[in-house]
């Protein structure tokens, strides 16, 4: 047996994943222990969560794989103070105690969290080169092109290479400080949300503008060539000296300073972030061709944070020259704890891969799950007078007469999701035909803005009947978006489109019913697509089935099982907190269902109060 550990930390999202013989054990973010959203601290618990399940301690490790190069990345910090001296003074002050404290002493560190017992072999992968890994070696290719894309790694901030059998190439990157990355971070910064949590929020605003500043930013931003590589005019940003993202000549440039958070947003605002979500779909378009052209392949995979701009990937995958696109589920640095271990078995142990169509990742649910007896004890203590369902089909059947109703279920099953999306394993649902039901989940249960999507969670094998998605294809991991089919768009007439097109207030714009499943449409029609199928997610699809027994609707809405700032929820007491503190109606804990009383819903005021003081808004 050979173990290697994976590690991914002090940036954001820390993160562990265990492979076993070339098998993903297990695999989880720092955040969902400590509840501290992007926890970017050493993975203490994530590691030891990784070895329980395996039932493993830290002497069966043979391979620790830290996820980057840290002595690469503090020579990088280094020259670009020095280049930009003394300007940057503030922001050295700041980061350099942190490098010397912990992030240069990497090895003592691991040694010291593993403990005595521990003789495992210390690697040290290139950040990009995790990326890769983690995008090809579970993907369902043989033979596939590779892009990661991100702020940046130790230099590279994009890199192109090829995958085949059991090795990845890195055939080209772009350097730092020229950031596809960092260039969107820059406009969410700019537009009011916060860096390296805020991104969806840009990307989920850009339907509601124009990209009337596209022009600008490939005029006076970047000079992007035909073969997608680019050069960014560093007089209009200050990440690399000092501690804000834009400079005076960006703030110029868009009409004043940047807006701050949770003020009002403005169609300026709008209109930026469709301006740059244009501009970042054209580079990943031109990347994407670019190394059809240098590989020759026919499929491709993608890692990095930029992989999970998935309005981007769906046009590449639609647009592209590619027959198929995986994505890492963790696309993010996260992912890197897994990329690193597999780099490990597969291109240092020369170990080989067999991947039969379908990729490894096992659905992504690779995080820790509860038993039926631990959950009853737990609603015991609570004072839960709760008894399981008898079986599956008889909670199915209750849960998707509860949703049809329009009420809205914590669903908390098997395994935790690895990666920021709640595929089914720790998810809110609801009915996607109520027109109510997008504003009631942002404002009451996510308190969130009320401009944000939610996605759809659709039977694989009925994705075909409701977006424009090829059957062939599949989005099991919500990273791909696809339109609404136009025989499912409801007609919107001349006064509620002026609505949906003008109206300052986006709750407005965004309670038109545009289509049969209006809370799962965005404004553009377009929607966030996870395919839902019986090998990946049994449970999760037998209750879609039951949902569409009942509605005709084989669809429901999904998003994350968390309240804004809030990690998603890891155990039965997390989900039970969070269903206390929100207006949802029933939870349901593996064979629980527990309905919302009376007496909890009154008590709900004060409970929520303390509740959502706990988090920070992201």
């Amino acid at each position: 047996m050979t173990a290697i550990l994976g590690i991914s930390a002090f940036y954001h999202d820390s993160a562990a994943a265990l492979v076993v013989d070339g098998r993903i054990a297990a695999a989880a973010q720092e955040e969902r222990f400590t509840r501290v959203k992007h926890d970017a601290a050493f993975p203490s618990r994530a590691v030891a969560y990784c070895l329980e399940e395996a039932g493993l301690t830290a002497a069966d490790v043979d391979y620790v794989a830290f996820y980057d190069k840290p002595l690469t990345k503090f020579e990088r910090l280094l020259e670009t103070y020095l280049a930009y001296a003394p300007s940057g003074f503030q922001s050295f002050r700041l980061a350099i105690p942190l490098w010397l404290k912990d992030k240069l002493h990497m090895r003592r560190m691991i040694r010291r969290e593993l403990g005595d017992g521990s003789r495992a072999r210390l690697v040290f992968t290139d950040h990009h080169e995790s990326h890769a890994a983690s995008a090809f070696f579970p993907s369902p290719f043989d033979r596939a092109a590779i892009l990661t894309l991100d702020g940046v790694g130790e230099w590279s901030t994009t890199t192109l290479g090829v995958g085949e059998g059991s090795r990845i190439e890195l055939l080209d990157h772009i350097a730092f400080p020229h950031s596809l990355g960092l260039l969107y971070s820059a406009f969410t910064y700019y537009c009011g949300f916060r860096v390296n949590s805020g991104e969806y929020k840009l990307m989920g605003l850009a339907p509601y503008g124009r990209p009337i500043y596209k022009d600008a930013i490939l005029e006076r931003l970047m000079d992007l060539k035909p073969d997608g590589s680019f050069w960014l005019d560093m007089d209009y940003f200050q990440y690399c000296q000092g501690l804000t993202m834009t400079g005076d000549r960006f703030h110029e440039l868009f009409g004043g300073p940047p807006r701050p958070p949770e003020s009002n947003l403005e169609q300026r605002h709008m209109d930026l972030a469709a301006s740059i979500q244009w501009v970042t779909e054209e580079v990943v378009l031109r990347i994407g061709r670019e190394a059809a052209r240098k590989t020759g392949a026919k499929d491709l995979v993608m890692a990095g944070g930029v992989a999970l701009n998935c309005v981007a990937n769906g046009r590449l995958l639609r647009e592209g020259p590619f027959d198929d696109v995986w994505i890492q589920p963790a696309a993010g640095d996260a992912g890197g704890a897994l990329g690193a271990a597999l780099f490990v078995w597969h291109q240092l142990l020369e170990k080989p891969r067999d991947p039969r169509g379908r990729d490894s990742q096992r659905g992504s649910f690779l995080g820790p799950r509860f038993t039926n007896d631990e959950i009853g004890r737990f609603l015991a203590g609570k004072g839960v007078d709760a008894s399981p369902c008898e079986t599956e089909a008889e909670l199915d059947e209750q849960v998707a007469s509860i949703l049809a109703e329009g009420k809205i279920v914590g669903w908390f099953q098997g395994r935790m999701e690895f990666g920021p999306r709640s595929l089914g394993g720790r998810s809110i649902i609801g009915d996607p035909r109520s027109p109510a039901m997008q504003a009631t989940m942002n404002l009451k249960i996510k308190f969130r803005e009320s401009f944000r999507p939610f996605a759809p969670a659709v039977l694989r094998d009925r994705a075909s009947d409701w977006f424009d998605i090829d059957p062939k294809h599949e989005s099991p991991y919500m990273l791909l978006v696809a339109p609404v089919r136009e025989d499912k768009r409801t007609p919107v007439d001349a006064e509620l489109l002026k609505t949906m097109q003008e109206d300052p207030d986006l709750r407005r714009r965004v309670n038109v019913v545009r289509s049969e499943v209006p809370a799962v449409t965005h404004v553009d029609y377009s929607a966030r697509l996870q395919t839902v199928d019986e090998e990946r997610n049994p449970r999760f699809a037998r209750l879609i089935e039951a949902f569409e027994r009942q509605t005709g609707c084989p669809i429901l809405v999904n998003t994350s099982f968390n309240v804004r700032g809030e990690p998603i929820v890891c155990t039965p007491e997390d989900a039970y907190r969070c269903f206390l503190a929100t207006d949802m109606d029933a939870l349901v804990l593996e064979d629980y269902v527990i309905l919302k009383d009376d007496a909890a819903r009154e008590a709900g005021a004060s409970v929520r109060e303390r509740y959502l003081s706990q988090f920070q808004l992201d």
